[in-house]
């Protein structure tokens, strides 16, 4: 009977998604309220892009040693703690007057809490759960971390007609709703369940994971290899193009043309749908195919359509319609070959901690992608010398991706850190 039902793995995946939805919600926050508050308190772009730079350094530099939290305290404990922080950093917001206080709320507390969560959930539920569709599963995961921050812009957008203080609802309101299904729902391992992973019938022990005590010394280990390098300079390009740049600057810079505010992020948010697909059927392609080749394409195909950004938002034609379809099916379809490198290449004991750092690296490049293009755009006017920048970033990365050493496919464990990004 017990193989005619659903596995308890899909429910466990299912909350998780939830949470990965929400607690991403708050980093669509940003560039909704990038002009309203430059126009209330006179700040410059680029005194609020050092939040969001904040955010993205404490958020990556959590990456290594989230799994070790999570092996101390639970799972489901790190994620509703985590919840609760990020609600009470958006009610809190509303009261916020100088820029210390942005840096305090949106950097330091919302980027732990969001990096407590995000660089954990996706592989350590494949990993722990799933025998069979690993890839398939750290897709769709790491598709709801990435789309939280876009599905919610619309709603963001209209609120914010109303004030910007109420544009804080919306996460506030997105991770109390979540907090009570992680708190239900989700497990640590199956085998408390009495449960083997799905796909597989035997039931597994829990196992010693990655602790804090050797992040470093596998860091210095893996910098010693090629592998690592080109993983990170690849990533770090990731991040400075998606979560640093379009995230962040995209309404900005329509507003800049001309274009409503509410319209620029519907198209964020059509990314944030398209983005379910691409990052889902990346994770199918990683089990079937080469992950170097995969990552080639989507590093120039990504390249091409930011050089193009600029003049596609100043005519506002039918080319920007097709860097919305585009960008949305590969904004994090990054990551799933990037982490089958990584365990291939560093095997499964050591690379949950390496690819935390890799990460580390990914959200490095959004940090400064995210407060640079905020001083470009405070010196030059206009965000055309950035979009350029990035399109020769992701050129130089598709090069650097085939230059990784092939490797022989053969089936390893996800590692127990991955991001949501970013």
């Amino acid at each position: 009977m017990r193989s005619r039902r659903v596995h308890y793995g899909w429910v466990v995946a299912g909350a998780g998604f939830t949470a990965l939805l929400a607690s991403a919600a708050f980093r669509a926050v940003p560039g909704v309220l990038m002009v309203p508050l430059q126009d209330e308190f006179g700040w410059s772009r680029a005194t609020i892009s050092a939040a969001v730079a904040i955010n993205l350094v404490v958020f990556g530099l959590s990456g290594p040693f989230s799994a070790a939290l999570v092996e101390r305290v639970g799972l489901r404990r790190v994620v509703t703690v985590a919840l609760a922080l990020i609600a009470a950093s958006a009610g809190l917001t509303v009261f916020v007057t100088h820029p210390w206080q942005l840096y305090l709320l949106w950097g330091v507390v919302t980027g732990a809490a969001t990096g407590a969560v995000a660089p954990v959930l996706a592989a350590m539920i494949a990993t722990r759960w799933f025998h069979a569709r690993r890839g398939l599963v750290v897709g769709l995961l790491t598709a709801a971390n990435s789309t939280g921050q876009l599905i919610f812009l619309p709603l963001m957008s209209h609120i914010e007609m109303e004030g910007w203080k109420w544009v804080m609802i919306v996460p506030g309101g997105a991770a109390l709703l979540a907090l009570p299904v992680a708190g239900l729902l989700l497990r640590d391992r199956p085998s408390d369940l009495g449960l083997p992973p799905y796909g597989s019938d035997v039931i597994e022990p829990a196992r010693p994971g990655a602790n804090a005590g050797n992040a470093v010394a596998i860091l210095r280990e893996a910098m010693r290899t090629g592998t690592f390098w080109a993983l990170a300079a690849s990533f770090f390009v990731c991040g400075a193009t998606t979560v640093g740049l379009i995230a962040v600057h995209f309404i900005p810079a329509a507003h800049d043309h001309g274009m409503p505010a509410t319209t620029a992020a519907s198209m964020l948010a059509a990314m944030g749908i398209l983005d379910i697909a691409g990052t889902t059927a990346s994770g199918w392609l990683t089990d079937r195919t080469d992950p170097r080749r995969l990552l080639f394409w989507y590093y120039a195909l990504r390249g091409l359509s930011l050089v193009l950004l600029s003049n596609a938002l100043a005519t506002q034609s039918y080319t920007l319609v097709l860097f919305v379809a585009f960008y949305g099916l590969d904004w994090i379809a990054t990551v799933p070959p990037t982490v089958a490198i990584t365990a291939r290449r560093f095997g499964p004991e050591k690379s949950s901690v390496v690819f935390g750092w890799v990460f580390t690296f990914h959200q490095l490049g959004g940090a400064a992608a995210a407060y640079g293009a905020g001083l470009v755009r405070g010196w030059q006017g206009d965000y055309l010398p950035v979009f350029i920048a990035s399109g020769v970033l992701c050129a130089i990365a598709a090069v650097i991706v085939l230059r990784i050493p092939p490797m022989r496919p053969t089936p390893a464990p996800l590692p127990a850190t991955a991001p949501a990004t970013p």
